[in-house]
């Protein structure tokens, strides 16, 4: 058996890590918010232009691993793009044109929950472009990556991978929970039932996309909480970034009031509850 197949066999026999507790999670989720806040701030102070791609399978935690990466930064620094469904006029386009006005200037970070990849999934397996669109945007993806990377956009692609089982319990988890209704679409129940159509789109899409300029990273997002720090810990070794010069912040004295009241206005305050 070659030392490959051997790595593999252990792989899949090993026994999964146990789920991170809250407070580990939060600790360490608390570290590398300082790391990517400096990230940040280097990115401004030296202009530089960073695209993320993440893609998965409905349930995969995408929107998650979004959300922790940026609640602690700036939203005009780091800007999430989500596309809708594209409108008619959008169908007409040469299919990139619709994504490339997102991708980033001078000092941001653009982070995309699903990207020009629907192409290879999503409308392909849903038949929403024909098997020679999806062929022909796989083969013109890369040039156009390459492109990007040339132009000085840092580029990362994610693709966050969700055993069946799991997928199963977050879906159904979603049905019942009524924050969470929004998340579960018509289209997200017949994706749910092609899991092999995915698969084999996803199969297809890494062969002829994941290149040395712009490779896939696959992120096991079985547990979710692990998987949102190890993603933030990989981004942020894979974006070499400083601590940017900063002076330090003082704040100044504060006026004196002089010769203002405290108005008797009657303020319209809204009902405290809690």
């Amino acid at each position: 058996m070659s030392h490959a197949k051997v790595a593999k066999k252990n792989h899949d026999n090993a026994q999964p890590p146990e789920k991170l507790k809250g407070k580990d999670y939060e600790q360490e989720l608390a570290k590398l918010h300082v790391e990517l806040v400096k990230l940040q701030e280097w990115v401004r102070h030296k202009g530089l232009k960073v695209c993320i791609v993440f893609e998965g399978r409905d349930g995969a935690g995408k929107g998650g691993a979004i959300k922790a990466i940026t609640e602690r930064v700036s939203p005009r620094a780091f800007r999430v793009v989500a596309l809708p469904a594209p409108t008619e006029r959008e169908k007409s386009q040469m299919y990139i044109q619709r994504y490339a006005p997102h991708w980033p200037a001078a000092g941001e970070v653009v982070i995309f929950d699903r990207s020009w990849y629907n192409r290879a999934g999503v409308e392909r397996v849903m038949e929403f472009c024909t098997e020679e669109q999806a062929k022909r945007f796989l083969e013109m993806a890369p040039l156009v990556e390459k492109a990007m990377v040339e132009s000085g956009i840092l580029l990362l692609k994610y693709w966050l991978e969700v055993n069946s089982e799991e997928q199963t319990r977050r879906l159904e988890a979603r049905i019942e929970d009524g924050r969470k209704l929004w998340k579960l679409s018509p289209m997200d129940l017949q994706s749910y039932s092609r899991w092999y159509d995915y698969s084999r789109a996803r199969d297809e899409m890494f062969t002829a996309t994941d290149t040395p300029w712009a490779p896939w990273y696959v992120v096991r997002s079985d547990d979710k909480k692990r998987a949102r720090l190890n993603i933030i810990n990989h981004l942020l070794s894979k974006l070499p970034y400083e601590e940017a010069p900063r002076d330090k912040v003082k704040l100044p004295k504060r006026q004196k009031a002089g010769d203002y009241r405290e108005p008797d206005y009657p303020f319209k305050f809204i009902p405290e509850v809690f």
